[in-house]
């Protein structure tokens, strides 16, 4: 058995999985970037992650008045 007769068939196997990786490689990157969008916007708004520390007084009630 020789791997000329199959050349079509491997080729085109590894351009398929090259296809689905750098798509799949391509949406992890988009769909980053819109996460971190969105993290700004919501930062911009005053709004935090629960990890974050506590605010203090002043700044708390400016996010309550915002909300």
């Amino acid at each position: 058995m020789e791997a000329g007769n199959h050349i079509g068939f491997i080729v085109a196997a590894y351009a398929a999985a090259v296809a689905v990786v750098g798509g799949l490689t391509a949406w992890v990157m988009l769909d980053y970037r819109a996460q971190r969008r969105t993290l700004a916007d919501l930062d911009a708004k005053g709004l935090v992650r629960r990890t974050a520390p506590a605010r203090s007084g002043p700044a708390l009630e400016r996010a309550k008045e915002e909300v």
